[in-house]
């Protein structure tokens, strides 16, 4: 079997596409599961499903790998109706993730990831490389998890071994349906921004189902909203829905603070930072004292010799002579990096009861910070990250 393409993504039509159950108590033409959707997918975006219960967005999704066949209308990979594929063949050349994840209990973690590629026949030692390829990608040690069995890993792990199975044979489409929902709130945002930051680097379409719109506002490039009855309502990007929504039902599905939902849709790296007094564990404190003391904001930002912080030293108890120790240093301030969302950025701050982020590369070392001033900033109309971050002033810690 030759190897797959590096990164490949797929175009997703829905066109007029409809799912009607009839029984003896609802009649074919009584309304469907899914009514007449129509959308587009562009490769490489994830599109988010969102709606209440009953609005057809679990059966859109799996309409799509034909584990639900529509009544009417059709669906397209990159221009091929999926109606013409083989069923099985199909499938495995779509990733599919589910809340439930789904693993099989008595392979180990390693078996599970490569479950598609043996079934495509690829040789065993190539089966294994990707197995620890993927593991290493979603974060999980492959020396410490390629052995253990399902049952020995936390939930938040085997959603992760989902997610690398998933990805284990390069799919140009994924479908993920509530893939973080059984995980408690903390875990359920590190999967996010771990699974946002995949995709940065693996560019995969992907069609994601979800109940919750803060989720959907998170992750989608694109938005789906859906009213029971399987009525599309609005299909735009986040940021459109928030700020323009189609209806009444989007406007109360969406809710009324989208105002504040709209910090979901800026990250860190999209502001300009703010510069705060620095010096190194071992500078010579006498002029890191003098540095900070001319400084409207009254504090240091002690570093390691790579740039690393290690935390927050009050003017006062900058000594006058000698050099600087890294007991001096007051670890005060959350820790943000370019991916992370404003809302979140916010969350962490107001749950640290401080008024200043730092902001660290992937390495760890300082690029600014980012203040909760900024960040209300951000939420006037007219603002603009570059004057945000020059006109704020003082940190806070």
């Amino acid at each position: 079997m030759p190897e797959q393409a590096a990164h490949r993504a797929a175009i997703v039509e829905y066109q007029h596409v409809s799912k009607s159950y009839a029984t003896a108590k609802l009649p074919r033409s009584a309304p469907g599961a899914v009514n007449d959707l129509s959308l587009t997918v562009p490769a490489g975006k994830i599109c988010v499903l969102v709606g209440p219960s009953g609005c057809g967005k679990t059966t859109s999704l799996k309409m799509v790998n034909r584990l639900i066949e529509p009544t009417s209308g059709r669906i397209l990979i990159d221009g091929a109706d999926v109606a013409g594929r083989d069923a099985t063949e199909l499938r495995r050349e779509i990733g599919y993730v589910i809340q439930q994840v789904g693993l099989f209990p008595h392979q180990t973690v390693g078996a599970n990831v490569a479950v598609v590629p043996r079934l495509l026949g690829w040789p065993a030692a190539r089966q294994r490389e990707r197995a620890e390829e993927l593991l290493a990608l979603v974060g999980l040690d492959p020396a410490l998890y390629r052995d253990r069995f399902p049952a020995q890993l936390s939930g938040g792990e085997r959603q992760r071994v989902g997610v690398a199975r998933a990805l284990a044979a390069d799919p140009p489409l994924m479908l993920m349906d509530e893939p973080f929902g059984a995980v408690d709130p903390i875990v359920r945002e590190r999967l996010q921004n771990e699974f946002l930051r995949l995709q940065a680097e693996l560019a995969k379409t992907i069609l994601f189902v979800t109940h919750d719109i803060d989720e959907a506002i998170k992750m989608g490039d694109l938005v789906a909203v859906m009213q029971a009855g399987g009525h599309l309502e609005q299909f735009a990007p986040p940021a459109e829905i928030l700020a323009a929504p189609a209806s009444e039902f989007v406007a109360d599905f969406v809710g009324a603070d989208r105002g504040l939902k709209r910090l979901s849709l800026t990250r860190v790296g999209e502001m300009a930072l703010q510069p705060v007094v620095t010096a190194r564990a071992g500078d010579p404190a006498g002029e890191a004292r003098a540095r900070t003391f001319a400084d409207p904001f009254p504090y240091l930002l002690l570093l390691d010799p790579s740039d690393r912080p290690l935390g927050w030293v009050n003017q006062r108890h900058i000594p006058g002579t000698g050099t600087l120790a890294r007991s001096l240093a007051t670890p005060m301030s959350p820790l943000l990096d370019r991916r992370t969302t404003l809302k979140d950025a916010l969350s962490m701050m107001l749950d640290a009861d401080v008024q200043t982020g730092i902001v660290v590369d992937r390495a760890g070392r300082l690029r600014g910070v980012l203040t909760v001033e900024a960040i209300a900033a951000a939420l006037r109309p007219s603002a603009d990250p570059e004057v945000i971050a020059a006109g704020t002033s003082g940190a806070g810690s």
